[in-house]
């Protein structure tokens, strides 16, 4: 599920709003959950990097990183810093796993009923331009803050994921032999590498979805949110429920109505099921 604002006047509600979608898709995924949220001062200060990491708590990333300021959020730190944070927690920290970077985005993951991790997060106190979240119940790999989604390998890159990739493992040892690192055995966690990989060597997001839809075989809904856009595409048969409703005031997607029932002026949005394969992109 995600929530793209269009009206500047809806940010102070961004977190709100999610939390309630999140609450309607529970049962959908009652094990682990995570959101990535973009524009929210606290968590991401404007002119600031960003470093979502699991592993570590405040107190350590803060003495490792000098000038850095560190807010927690469940078994998620979120550090914000002046220049290469990047570079910097991978020399001093690198027990920790990175799950989220990049100027405006943070992306906080757990394990446990989603409801309690949303307030865990602080959730309903976010504010900002766009988010995504997701509710899992592990399938292809174990239940831990790692494996729960958003996948987030690229600088303010999320993906979240319904459905299963029946030939991960081959794209994974071909993405590892080009030097792509992993962080879990997660199926979901090879499209969002080989998304970034795609965008890396230059393809928009729209040719990165197309070129995904190409290699990957199996069942699935992508949501994918950059630092200014936010895509959806389903696979060929298209058999993963998704709904996206868009109004001039939002866009929002998620696998059940009742989860777009809860926003505001849903009565006069478009509402409508994505094609198979076809690419859908909104940008800021």
């Amino acid at each position: 599920m995600g929530l793209h604002l269009r009206e500047p006047a809806l940010e102070p509600r961004l977190g709100e709003l999610l939390t309630a979608m999140l609450g309607q898709v529970v049962e959908r995924g009652p094990d682990s959950a995570g959101v990535a949220v973009y524009g929210d001062p606290r968590l991401t200060p404007p002119g600031r990097t960003v470093v979502s990491l699991l592993g570590v708590t405040p107190a350590e990333a803060e003495a490792a990183l000098p000038g850095a300021v560190a807010v927690a959020a469940d078994a998620t730190t979120v550090v914000h810093a002046d220049g290469d944070l990047l570079a910097a927690v991978t020399q001093a920290l690198p027990h920790a796993t990175v799950i989220g970077s990049g100027t405006s985005m943070a992306v906080l993951k757990g394990t446990g009923n989603p409801v309690e991790l949303a307030e865990s997060f602080a959730l309903a106190s976010v504010t900002g331009w766009q988010g995504v979240g997701h509710t899992r119940m592990a399938t292809e790999s174990a239940v831990t803050p790692e494996g729960a989604h958003p996948f987030s390998v690229g600088p303010g890159q999320c993906l979240v994921h319904n459905g299963s990739f029946a030939n991960h493992a081959t794209i994974r040892r071909e993405l590892r032999a080009q030097g792509v690192e992993f962080d879990s055995e997660n199926d979901s966690e090879v499209g969002a590498r080989f998304i970034a990989h795609q965008l890396s060597e230059g393809a928009d997001l729209e040719k990165a979805l197309r070129l995904l839809c190409e290699r990957f075989d199996g069942f699935y809904t992508l949501l994918v949110s950059t630092g200014d856009s936010f895509a959806v595409v389903r696979d060929a048969i298209a058999c993963k429920p998704a709904l996206v409703a868009e109004t001039d005031a939002w866009v929002a997607m998620a696998s059940e109505y009742r989860a777009l029932d809860v926003l505001p002026g849903i009565e006069h949005a478009r509402i409508f099921e994505p094609e198979p394969e076809e690419v859908y992109v909104w940008q800021r």
